[in-house]
C-alpha cells in the first residue's frame, strides 16, 4: 500500500507544481508537454512488446503496460519546467537532459527496483538512457516548430 502512495504522489505532485507557473507559460509549454506524454506512451508499449522491463506496481489497470506516475506525472512535468527555465539555450537544455536523464536511469529506475515497483529486463541502463536522451532532441526540435508556427508576424 506505501507504494501505491508514492506512485500516487509521483503522479500528482509535480501537476501540483504549474500552480507555480504563470498561465502564460503553461499556454506556451503545454503543446510539447503533451507531445512528451504522446512519445513515452509509444516508448511504453514498445517497451512492453519488447520486454524492455516489468512494472511490478501501478495505480491503474493498465499500468503494467505504462507506469502513469512517470509517464504522465514526473516526465512530463519534468519536461514542462526543463523547458520553461532552458528552452531558449540548447546547449543548456541538452545539458540539463543529460543530467536528468543519467539521474533517471542510473539511480532512479534502480531504486525502482530495489523498491520491487519496476525492474529492467531486455534492456541496460545505458541502452535505455540512449532512447530518453534521444527523446530530447525530437522533443526540442517539435517545440521550436510549434514555437514558429504559432508565434505572430
Amino acid at each position: 500500500m506505501t507504494i501505491k502512495i508514492i506512485l500516487f504522489i509521483a503522479f500528482l505532485l509535480p501537476w501540483i507544481s504549474l500552480f507555480f507557473a504563470k498561465g502564460s507559460t503553461i499556454r506556451k509549454f503545454m503543446p510539447v508537454t503533451i507531445f512528451t506524454c504522446l512519445l513515452m506512451t509509444i516508448i511504453f508499449q514498445i517497451a512492453y512488446t519488447y520486454d524492455w522491463w516489468v512494472i511490478h506496481e501501478y495505480i491503474v489497470p493498465w499500468g503494467y503496460m505504462i507506469d502513469v506516475s512517470f509517464a504522465y506525472g514526473v516526465f512530463a512535468i519534468g519536461t514542462f519546467w526543463i523547458f520553461r527555465f532552458t528552452h531558449h539555450y540548447f546547449f543548456l537544455y541538452i545539458v540539463t537532459n543529460l543530467v536528468m536523464d543519467a539521474f533517471m536511469c542510473f539511480l532512479a529506475l534502480p531504486l525502482l527496483d530495489k523498491l520491487g515497483i519496476a525492474s529492467y529486463k531486455n534492456i541496460t541502463s545505458w541502452e535505455y538512457f540512449l532512447v530518453i536522451f534521444a527523446l530530447s532532441f525530437v522533443v526540442y526540435f517539435f517545440h521550436k516548430w510549434q514555437e514558429k508556427i504559432f508565434s505572430p508576424t
